[in-house]
């Protein structure tokens, strides 16, 4: 019982985020009105979380020493809530359904692959900013 109770802030944390990243997430979903042709909105959520996912696990784990419950709030919460897998599968049943099979093929393979990219990117881009291009992270914390 005593490891349930130390998990209770870590699991409020999480939910707490996951509110927020929703919330966010359902507001840039509802700008696209009706069937689109492409889930341009899905895309950009996806692709724009992994990006800052990123760049956050790069402050959080290199260059701080964050309070315990930060990364499962802005990490597993916040962005988890924000990106949203189960909604690309339905954009993909969607296309399929509404027989626009290239597009679905196509949405099926730009999705992961500008995910990976942009998660690259905001690691990269943030090493270098927050770093410089010789500096290791024990310098940068000093």
């Amino acid at each position: 019982m005593p490891r349930v109770r130390r998990n209770v802030p870590v699991l409020a944390v999480i939910a707490a985020g996951g509110v927020l990243g929703s919330l966010v997430r359902h507001a840039l979903g509802s700008l696209q009105h009706g069937p689109p042709s492409w889930p341009w909105a899905t895309l950009l959520v996806n692709v724009t979380g992994c990006l800052v996912i990123g760049a956050l696990m790069v402050v959080l784990l290199e260059l701080t020493a964050p309070h315990r419950l930060l990364r499962p709030f802005l990490g597993v919460g916040v962005l988890g809530g924000y990106t949203t897998f189960s909604t690309f599968a339905v954009d993909v049943q969607v296309m399929l359904v509404h027989e626009r099979y290239g597009g679905a093929l196509l949405y099926l393979a730009v999705t992961p692959v500008a995910a990976l990219v942009a998660l690259w990117l905001g690691t990269a881009i943030t090493r270098t900013v927050l770093m410089g291009r010789g500096s290791s992270a024990e310098e940068v914390r000093a």
